[in-house]
This record gives structure tokens, sequence and C-alpha cells, in this order.
């Protein structure tokens, strides 16, 4: 495992469209089928990543609170799993049910889905608005495995809120930190 940063790249890119499997149901997900009207959160992840594991209960609560407010989750497995196979996309359904995940958690078997969003770690955190622009790229919250804090979602939710109630997003944006994503060797 190496500790990654979320990369830094400019905020008001627009959401790169995908086409990804989701393994819970075996069919295919676009992301205009799942983005909201009012904010779209991706959130590249896996499933044995410790940071990921962390933060998970607190990021289905979360998806499951704001749900109800019009705001859509995307969760996106890109890790090697030849290499990984912990996080096949059989591990995956596992997941979804072990921790009662409501929110599409899709898998990007070429990578091409991460590569396009710069994605760098698991957990990685993109916060989109109405029109799917890039309003937020940073930590759920302060967070981590042996830090001794509690995971709250108070960064995530703050950038949520003030979405919600149309006002300006800070740019002081701390980034999120895990595992690397596992990228393919060839």
């Amino acid at each position: 495992m190496a500790l990654t940063e979320t990369t830094n790249i400019s905020l008001g890119f627009i959401a790169p469209s995908f086409e990804l499997i989701n393994p819970l149901t075996n069919k295919k997900e676009k992301l205009n089928d799942l983005k909201s009207s009012k904010a779209t959160v991706i959130v590249f992840m896996c499933n044995h990543c410790p940071y990921v594991i962390h933060v998970l209960s607190q990021l289905v609560e979360i998806s499951n609170e704001y749900k109800q407010k019009n705001v859509n989750f995307i969760g996106i497995n890109s890790n090697d799993i030849m290499s990984y196979p912990e996080d096949s996309p059989e591990k995956m359904k596992k997941l979804v049910k072990d921790y009662n995940i409501k929110f599409s958690y899709l898998f990007d078997e070429t990578q091409e889905v991460a590569k396009a969003y710069n994605a760098a770690c698991t957990p990685d955190f993109s916060v989109f608005d109405k029109d799917m622009k890039c309003v937020y790229r940073g930590q759920m919250d302060s967070s981590r495995p042996g830090n001794n804090k509690e995971s709250d979602g108070k960064d995530l939710r703050n950038v949520i809120e003030e979405i919600l109630n149309n006002n300006p997003i800070s740019q002081n944006q701390i980034p999120s930190i895990g595992c690397n994503i596992k990228w393919k060797t060839n």
C-alpha cells in the first residue's frame, strides 16, 4: 500500500461520461442515468482498503441521508483485480450486502474512468453540482485509521449543504488520503 492523496487539479471540470457494469445487477449503468439534478458524489473506492473500510459506514449513512434530498452517490472500483483479487466484482457484491450500500457500486475494469477523473487513491471523492461541474475534491472528514478521530463526514456534509443552499463552495479543500489505486502494469 502506498499512502496517496487526491490529485490536486483545477475545479470546475465537467464530469466525464461513463458506462460501467454494476456487479450486483450485472447490468451497465450510465452516469447520465445516475446523476442528480442537485448534486452528485462520485467516490473511487475498493473492497479491501483500510481507509475505505474506516469511513464506509459513515459514507453509507451520509448517502442514505442525502438521497432523500436528491443527492446521488456513485461508488467506482478501478483496482486491478488480477493483482488484487479481493477487489473482484464478486467481492464487490459481498461488500454491498455487508454494508447495505444502496448507491451504485460500479466496476471500472479498464481503469479508463479513474484516469478520466484523475483519481489517485481510495477513497477519492469528487462532488459535482447540478450542472455536473466539479466543485469539490477532498476528504470526507479528518478521520483516518489509527488517528482516534471518529468518522463524521463533516467535510463532505458541509459541501453538500452548501450546494443545497446555493452557497459558494470553499476553495480551501483538504485532499482525501488512502491507498493508491492499484493500476494495471501492462
